[in-house]
């Protein structure tokens, strides 16, 4: 947790918060890419017993900036016959929804000092809206346009055929994926990131992956098929078909060059610092730590958060490492017969376990009549002289 220090002042928590929010998406963004791309090197080398990134930099620590370097001041050559105003949009398509769908990912709470002298928690996410879970869903749809029109407007085969193999698998598997963020709405019981984490908050067992409210099993189960959708998702292997080097040269990038190329590529690994954030928020607990130990209370929510974006980030590097790149069939099977089935499965048995915990209150349900008596009205004596 971070405390505005005594001589900064009063601070307005509604003008303060939503800037520096921002200001640290754009720097954590931009900061952990090139590490990513360090880490990834690195791992994989360890994983297949070979050197690495070794000559730039001590261990190789700088190799990541001189190759944004040099893209940087390569030739921006542009093919012939090129549609030129979506040949140029696309890598920015591709990119923008990547990052705007960070905006609403919370990684951390911090302590801000308000006007009146109070101190109040408030979260670390640039757009605290209600339904950020939708958002995401809507900006992880807009990215597949990027990639198509990439792909058509290059006037190549290879890359049109790169584009529609990536339309047709992340529409697959953002069925999936959808199916299984819907379970863990109807686990948490709400769609705001923020309300889903603090739901999580005690300790470990209250994880929606291990949820002992559902008996652990179909938070497992929606947990595993949001992994692997994602992995399908952000095009990463044993999914990355849409850029196959054995078939399709490069894919639907294959006539970029220069900062486009560097621009896709920072689109797939935003896409997959979101996919990992939504997952530590949705399955295992945000910024809070797996128990409430006195050595663990020292250690901020936001490293916490990280650390657990490490090592899901880590997983995509050891399944690059290790599994093969799956046949396009048995990608497309695995999307519409294995994991679509098992999340409505999974779904199913979530809302049922929901009904069956709710407690039904028959006689507050049934709506209350009050029966009114009617009221007597005293007969008047009649005047004398009147029969």
């Amino acid at each position: 947790m971070i405390i505005f220090p005594e001589h900064i002042g009063p601070i307005n928590v509604v003008a303060a918060v939503p800037y520096f929010a921002v200001l640290c998406i754009i720097g954590f963004i931009l900061t952990i890419v090139p590490g990513l791309i360090w880490i990834e090197r690195v791992v994989m080398a360890l994983m297949q017993d070979r050197l690495g990134p070794n000559r730039v930099g001590p261990r190789g620590l700088l190799q990541s900036i001189a190759d944004g370097i040099k893209l940087f001041f390569k030739e921006d050559v542009e093919p012939a016959g090129v549609d030129r105003p979506i040949y140029y949009l696309s890598p920015i398509i591709a990119m923008i929804p990547a990052l705007s769908a960070g905006a609403t990912i919370p990684f951390g709470t911090i302590r801000v000092r308000l006007e009146s002298g109070s101190i109040t928690e408030v979260p670390l996410v640039a757009g605290n809206v209600n339904i950020g879970l939708i958002f995401i869903l809507a900006m992880a749809s807009l990215q597949v346009y990027g990639i198509v029109l990439a792909g058509w407007s290059s006037n190549n085969k290879y890359s049109l055929l790169g584009g529609l193999r990536s339309s047709a698998q992340m529409i697959s598997y953002e069925l999936a994926m959808s199916l299984a963020l819907l379970t863990g709405i109807l686990m948490s019981g709400s769609l705001n990131l923020v309300d889903i984490v603090k739901q999580q908050a005690p300790n470990l067992l209250h994880w929606n992956f291990i949820s002992v409210k559902y008996f652990a099993v179909p938070g497992l189960a929606a947990s595993l098929i949001y992994l692997i959708a994602m992995v399908a998702e952000t095009n990463r292997a044993p999914f990355d078909l849409p850029e196959a080097e054995s078939e399709l040269i490069a894919g639907f990038h294959t006539e970029y060059s220069s900062m486009k190329f560097a621009m896709f590529f920072m689109g797939e690994y935003a896409s997959m610092l979101v996919a990992s954030g939504l997952a530590t928020c949705l399955w295992f607990g945000g910024w809070y730590a797996p128990f409430r130990w006195i050595v663990w209370d020292w250690v901020p929510g936001f490293m916490w958060f990280v650390g657990k974006v490490m090592a899901i980030i880590f997983a995509y590097v050891w399944l690059r490492a290790t599994l093969p790149r799956l046949r396009y069939d048995a990608l497309m099977k695995l999307g519409w017969k294995r994991l679509l089935p098992a999340a409505l499965v999974v779904l199913f048995v979530v809302a049922a376990v929901d009904t069956m915990q709710t407690p039904l209150d028959v006689e507050r349900r049934q709506p209350v009549v009050q029966v009114h008596k009617p009221t007597q009205v005293p007969m008047l004596a009649a005047p004398q002289g009147v029969r």
